[in-house]
């Protein structure tokens, strides 16, 4: 390792470390993770790239502050169990965060070596070592304090607040809807791009440090916030995520085969529809297949039809490929894979076949107009441009709403016109003071880390409150 005058000197003629990628034509093919992740070879040579800033950017650049140079410098040690400690300090998920987190516009996009090259490949590193549980250390448990916490939600934020206040010594009890724990995490985010062995790894770590999981417990249905209170619970988090599907509001949009990309993706990921008849969920497996969305669920939905055999798969967005909100790596993957882009088209109508089914979408060709709101160009109709595109599978992903369970979940808790919880952006304190919110439901679709940022406020501010002092 270079030093001069006993400080360690950057490679700064390295270019970037490629990532490991399995080669597109075969992992088109099947579920096979997309991305190998580095070799300690691999990780050591790009660690050597950082420049160990005296004012690290990149830190600025994480919603949950890991001290990015810090843990790098641990691997260019080789004390990649030292590493993991540090990043742990900040988020119990590396192993997660560094496989799908957006680095390229957080800590990446922050990076000083960005501005005149490529940044530092932080997520990747982050992966190296969140792949290495067993060199961690045994997190440090503050001893018990005879406080309890109900977490409501089992997705990325909600895990991240329970495994912060178990630190803290909280009895932490997450309820989760469905039969396994990770939200998002496991039935939105394909097995080639987050293997559920990970997840599962990250949801046992938590057990080991006392978290208890109530699994198929819907809060709102079974039970409800007074129930929670009445059980011993002194205060509740809530991170149900944001997974109501938003309508394209066509004719058509009922017929068999259109599918809401949440369904789509959670028959696949969850309930295995993939393996049918081995699993017993079915979905059909098209030929030709349309997505409308240009964001990263809109990419799993169009890459896992390529997967599930489709020959011809098509992205269809009412802007450029340039504006879609997407990862470019999951766009470029995507490309690579054969899916094909149509940008500046709208949905009409979807069109029924003899049998009843899907067998076309009509869609209007689109032009940008002036800015909205938003800042981007706005599309508009090209009058009389009228296209129709054959599919037997058509899927809808252009964004989510507010869980309705939200509502039923009780206590004082204010609610938005548009359904999502009413919380204190630096605390997630709801109106209700014992009850505290984060995630999609709160903010309306994000990322996981930024899920997480929440989870990990939320639960320094429950811990303030229950015991009087900070984390």
């Amino acid at each position: 390792m270079p030093q001069v005058n006993g400080r360690f000197v950057p490679d700064m003629k390295s270019p970037r470390t490629a990532d490991n990628e399995e080669p597109a034509a075969e992992r088109a093919c099947d579920f096979r993770p997309v991305d190998k992740g580095f070799t300690e070879e691999m990780a050591l040579a790009e660690a050597e790239r950082c420049m160990d800033c005296k004012r690290p950017f990149c830190v600025e650049g994480c919603p949950v502050n890991i001290n990015i140079p810090k843990f790098i410098e641990q691997i260019r040690a080789k004390n990649y169990g030292g590493a993991l400690d540090i990043i742990r300090e900040e988020s119990m998920l590396p192993a997660i965060c560094g496989r799908v987190c957006p680095q390229e516009n957080q800590c990446e996009g922050k990076c000083v070596r960005g501005k005149k090259g490529e940044p530092v490949a932080i997520g990747q590193l982050e992966r190296f070592v969140g792949d290495q549980p067993e060199l961690a250390s045994a997190p440090k448990m503050l001893p018990k304090n005879g406080k309890k916490v109900a977490i409501v939600g089992s997705g990325p934020s909600g895990i991240t607040c329970a495994g912060e206040l178990a630190r803290n010594g909280f009895d932490v009890t997450v309820f989760e809807a469905f039969f396994t724990g990770g939200g998002v995490l496991v039935y939105g985010i394909p097995e080639f791009r987050l293997p559920k062995a990970v997840v599962k790894r990250e949801i046992d770590g938590l057990e080991e440090m006392g978290v208890h999981f109530e699994y198929n417990s819907v809060v709102g249905n079974i039970t409800n916030a007074e129930e929670l209170f009445e059980e011993g619970f002194d205060a509740i988090y809530v991170a149900t995520g944001a997974g109501l599907p938003k309508f394209l509001n066509v004719p058509g949009e009922n017929l068999p085969n259109v599918f809401f990309a949440n369904e789509y993706l959670t028959r696949v990921n969850l309930m295995k529809a993939n393996n049918f008849p081995e699993y017993d969920t079915p979905t059909k497996h098209g030929k030709n297949v349309v997505v409308f969305g240009g964001g990263n669920v809109a990419m799993d939905a169009v890459r896992t039809a390529k997967r599930l055999g489709a020959e011809h798969a098509i992205i269809a967005y009412r802007r450029t490929e340039e504006e879609m909100p997407a990862r470019r790596a999951e766009l470029h993957h995507a490309k690579a894979e054969g899916v094909e882009v149509m940008p500046l088209v709208s949905p009409l109508e979807f069109v029924a076949g003899e049998d009843g089914t899907v067998c076309a979408v009509r869609v209007q060709k689109m032009e940008l107009g002036e800015p909205d709101d938003s800042g981007r160009r706005r599309p508009v109709p090209i009058e009389g441009a009228i296209e129709e595109i054959p599919c037997d599978v058509a899927i809808s992903a252009i964004g989510t709403n507010a869980n309705p369970f939200a509502a039923k979940i009780g206590g004082q808790m204010e609610l938005n016109k548009w359904g999502y919880i009413v919380a204190d952006e630096e605390t997630g304190q709801t109106t209700d003071p014992r009850i505290w919110a984060g995630g999609d439901i709160v903010t309306g679709a994000a990322t996981v880390i930024l899920a997480m940022g929440a989870g990990k406020k939320a639960a320094a501010s429950i811990t303030a409150s229950l015991t009087g002092a900070a984390e």
